[in-house]
């Protein structure tokens, strides 16, 4: 590394965050990027530790140490080549990643690990303002084409890998635009989308072609995609959100987590949605206490609720590491997002039992009780209380793919989780391949681009194999 001394000279310096009271008034990102001065003053506290955690924390498999020392060294070309190495899209997850690679770092056995999600996202967002990144169209064509099923960030990096080996990338996207839960679900406080316009344009001109509106399974079956291409891959996700079926479920006022996160996106986008899900003005309850849970919180702020009240079934998580939990291991620790420090009120045991109804059809209120710990949850007596509100969303995670239509024509087997069962990526029918979510079950943006790339290499593999 370039300075030795540095984890010992530098303290840790996390990246700047405009003012909550400035940014819950507008939708965009909150994160500033960090002067380049401090930026490498934070890469040489990447310091010689023999072995590189910070690798097997990355999912992706960043080759970290290298491109904090190229920030260091002030070779921009060197550290971004080196980046996109491993990862297709660093602008994503150095905005929407947690960050394992810093929890696995060496320094976080201190608490203090080098800003290695900063430093990613600095990289590229410099280089996209230099100009510096290009298209990079394969040198001969193929003759294979392949249909990848989803635009979410397995698919588009599956998509992009598998163009530059040349072949023929046709992206079948059910949404109107490209992008997934990157374009609907994520706001855009946490991910602008011209972020994502820019690499799609980048991707349209190393030929991948994307057809947008088209839902596969409907408006092209599952028959004609294997007649029609060389390999199919499933990057489709796993779309179908866990319920809540406590009695007054179908009060007018109670919603999915993502039915709402989309509204809000297209919103900003410039659409107005009919049946509108809103915040505004609304004592608002979001059920759930991860990533998808704190956008809603976020939003809701964005969007002028009365009052938000965030529930999590599971035990309040402790506030440092316990004796169970050592380094390098992802820390199970309490955690306070972005929006959350813009407001609202967390709780966690907290089980709902049942919605209430306002006489008109609509919400009033939920009743919930504390519980025990996992596994059972068990009610603890004394403690049922009812929480005022007009519109509660679940935001409890998802339980698989949505297996009706192109599933079933495909006739893939799935797991006993609800995803489609692969060895390799490759599926249970010969030609069919699935990654992302759609195979893994629900997990993270960095996940699926890994399992983008990883299932794009046993894809190509299958077309060479083809006579």
């Amino acid at each position: 590394m370039g300075n030795v001394r540095g984890f010992l000279e530098v303290s840790r310096l996390e990246h700047g965050k405009r003012p909550v009271a400035e940014r819950v008034k507008d939708w965009s990102e909150f994160e500033l990027l960090t002067p380049l001065p401090l930026l490498k003053d934070q890469a040489s506290r990447c310091m010689e530790c023999g072995i590189p955690f910070c690798h097997g924390g990355c999912p992706l498999g960043n080759v970290i140490p290298e491109f904090n020392d190229h920030v260091y060294r002030d070779h921009p070309d060197l550290a971004l080549a080196i980046l996109h190495s491993t990862n297709n899209f660093p602008e994503f997850t150095g905005r929407v990643c947690p960050a394992p690679c810093e929890a696995s770092c060496t320094l976080n056995l201190e608490d203090h690990p080098v800003t290695i999600k900063d430093i990613e996202r600095s990289i590229v967002d410099r280089a996209w303002d230099a100009g510096a990144i290009l298209p990079r169209p394969a040198r001969a064509r193929s003759g294979r084409t392949v249909a990848v099923i989803g635009s979410g960030p397995a698919g588009l990096a599956a998509a992009q890998q598998l163009a530059r080996k040349g072949h023929a990338v046709t992206v079948f996207e059910r949404d109107d635009r490209v992008g997934g839960l990157l374009r609907y679900g994520i706001p855009d406080f946490k991910l602008e989308k011209t972020l994502i316009d820019r690499r799609v344009a980048q991707m349209e001109a190393e030929g991948v072609v994307f057809r947008t509106g088209v839902h596969a399974g409907k408006d092209v079956d599952g028959a004609e995609l294997r007649r029609s291409f060389d390999a199919v891959l499933l990057c489709g996700g796993a779309r179908r959100p866990r319920d809540l079926p406590v009695p007054g479920r179908a009060l007018r006022g109670v919603h999915f987590a993502m039915d709402f996160l989309a509204q809000a996106n297209r919103r900003v986008a410039g659409e107005t949605p009919a049946d509108p899900i809103l915040a505004t003005g609304k004592r608002v309850v979001v059920i759930g206490g991860g990533d998808t849970g704190s956008d809603c919180l976020g939003t809701s702020i964005r969007q002028g609720a009365a009052r938000i009240h965030q529930l999590e079934l599971l035990p309040r998580p402790p506030a440092t590491r316990d004796a169970a939990n050592p380094w390098p291991a992802w820390p199970q620790v309490l955690r306070t997002s972005s929006s959350q420090e813009e407001g609202g009120e967390r709780d966690w045991g907290i089980a709902t039992t049942a919605f209430l109804d306002d006489g008109k059809g609509g919400l009033r209120a939920l009743a919930a009780v504390r519980v025990g710990p996992a596994p059972t949850f068990t009610p603890i007596p004394g403690t049922e209380f009812e929480l005022p509100c007009e519109l509660v969303l679940l935001a409890m995670g998802f339980t698989g793919s949505e297996r009706e239509g192109l599933l079933e024509q495909l006739g893939v087997e799935m797991d006993p989780r609800g995803n489609v069962r692969t060895s390799n990526f490759q599926a249970s029918v010969e030609g069919i391949f699935a990654a992302g979510d759609q195979a893994r079950g629900q997990s993270l943006v960095v996940h699926a681009i890994a399992d983008g790339r990883k299932a794009a290499k046993a894809v190509n593999a299958h077309l060479k194999m083809m006579k």
